[in-house]
């Protein structure tokens, strides 16, 4: 992101000054999403997800870092039989959403997805600006990838069956 498109760079920077990635460290931080692998559009949010397991003293971490930030929300729900914390704040004009789930980040949803989409966009190219116009209509991203791939079913649970059926994760 350092080194990518505008936008990419412009993330870098406010994540830089934010030092999000320092201030959770042990939580092993890892920026998922459409930012990433350049499929973003207006509006697109900057999510963090972490390894957390402790999740009381995980969310007074972020009440005291990021309480301050414009539009911040602390929520805990439960997402898949899992309990999470999510916080959501603007930062430098980014929507930030940072997700924490006792559950290791390679092994979460946001990043399995972020894999298998990088995947496909590299396997063929031309689906990045199909994605982007559905995205542009309303669709959000596993949706937009399972029209245009023709999976049925819950896009969330259907992308990551795909996923692994073609030896992507």
């Amino acid at each position: 992101m350092k080194t990518g498109n505008k936008k990419q760079r412009e993330a870098y920077l406010a994540i830089t000054k934010l030092n999000i990635l320092n201030e959770l460290h042990t939580y092993n931080p890892v920026l998922c999403g459409t930012l990433p692998i350049g499929i973003d559009i207006k509006g697109s949010d900057l999510d963090i997800i972490m390894e957390v397991h402790e999740l009381d003293w995980f969310a007074e971490q972020l009440q005291t870092l990021y309480a301050d930030k414009e539009n911040f929300s602390l929520k805990r729900t439960m997402i898949r039989g899992r309990e999470v914390v999510k916080a959501n704040f603007i930062f430098h004009n980014f929507e930030f959403e940072l997700f924490g789930q006792a559950q290791p980040v390679h092994k979460q949803f946001a990043y399995l997805h972020m894999m298998i989409e990088y995947e496909l966009l590299k396997r063929n190219p031309g689906l990045k600006e199909k994605v982007i116009h559905l995205k542009n209509k309303g669709y959000k991203t596993e949706p937009a990838f399972c029209q245009l791939l023709n999976i049925n079913g819950d896009p969330y649970e259907g992308l990551i069956l795909f996923g692994v059926e073609e030896g992507m994760v």
